[in-house]
């Protein structure tokens, strides 16, 4: 549910799967659902039917599509809600098809595959092996990785023990390829990028920002210079905004204050006089006191930063946080 332009991550995958015809879609979900219902309803608004099924307790990666098996049948997508990418679903269908796969997934080359899931095939894109993050003195034998989009047969979910924590990268995936499943991996040339840490969030909302992301939701606002404000806006004369960045609703920019480019500043956020915004995601409601800078950074919801305060980049703080007047804050070294 975190914001990407100012709008709920999910919406992007729901669009995606529009996008490719797919219209009924079920969430499979544990964590603070009343705040998804909050937010997207059943999403008809996105054109697509949103139903939930809830855990009890969080049931892994497969105990979580296990739960939510029952309501499926066909063949099947399912997305982590994670990943923001513009693959292209239909390809992917029609690589599935042409090979008898009951079992396909995106795999994604990626520089520095050790984070991830890798996933060895044979040529013909049959799945030979699961290896999830080598060691650092594992020798590494693929670049592609799981990029946790899977086209299924929805009969095989049956196969995931229900009731219980399930891996799907350690479990099923593998008992899978032990039985002789037809399961193949299909790669493309797409967007990719888990949005898992706060550099990577940060990084997605610059990549959308720059059309690095194809997508069929346009930023929110009207456009004016390559910047998306909201007409509900309030940028006074005198203020400069650089593009690309947004405005969002019933935000405010005073005098002086320069914002962007790379920027979004959320629902009504307060941008005072001669303060500055550059490359700078903030969430709702955030407050900037006069004289103030930012700098590729994230501010959590309702913050209140004080007046001629500096942020370097890096920095994330955590809703609601208040920064005192005249405060430099740095991020620590990882």
């Amino acid at each position: 549910m975190v914001p990407l332009l100012n709008r709920p991550f999910l919406t992007y995958q729901l669009a995606l799967l529009r996008q490719h015809g797919v219209t009924d879609v079920i969430l499979a979900c544990s964590y603070r659902v009343d705040d998804v219902r909050a937010a997207l309803g059943e999403a008809e608004h996105l054109g697509v039917r949103l139903r939930y099924v809830i855990e009890a307790e969080p049931l892994g990666t497969g105990g979580g599509i296990r739960n939510a098996a029952d309501l499926a049948s066909g063949t099947v997508w399912v997305l982590n809600g994670d990943v923001l990418t513009d693959a292209d679903l239909s390809a992917m269908r029609a690589f599935h098809e042409a090979r008898g796969s009951r079992a396909t997934i995106f795999l994604y080359p990626v520089r520095d595959p050790r984070p991830y899931g890798l996933v060895e095939t044979a040529s013909d894109g049959r799945l030979e092996r699961f290896r999830e993050k080598p060691a650092a003195d594992e020798r590494v034998t693929t670049n592609t990785i799981n990029a946790g989009v899977y086209l299924l047969d929805a009969a095989l979910l049956a196969l995931i023990p229900s009731r219980r924590v399930v891996s799907i990268e350690r479990e099923f995936f593998p008992a899978l390829i032990a039985d002789g499943v037809p399961c193949y991996g299909w790669t493309a040339d797409a967007y990719w990028r888990d949005i898992g840490s706060p550099a990577a969030y940060r990084a997605a909302q610059l990549d959308l920002l720059a059309g690095d992301v194809k997508t069929p939701l346009a930023p929110p606002g009207e456009l004016h210079d390559g910047c998306w404000i909201d007409p509900s806006a309030f940028v006074a004369t005198g203020a400069r905004l650089e593009a690309p960045s947004i405005v969002g609703a019933e935000a405010s920019v005073q005098v002086g204050a320069r914002i962007g480019p790379l920027t979004v500043l959320g629902e009504r956020a307060r941008i005072a006089a001669g303060a500055r915004v550059e490359g700078a995601v903030l969430w709702e409601r955030v407050e900037v006191g006069e004289g103030s800078v930012l700098r590729d950074c994230v501010i959590g919801a309702d913050a209140r930063i004080g007046a001629d305060v500096d942020i370097a980049p890096g920095v994330i703080l955590e809703s609601g946080a208040v920064v005192p007047d005249h405060t430099r804050l740095t991020a620590v070294p990882r």
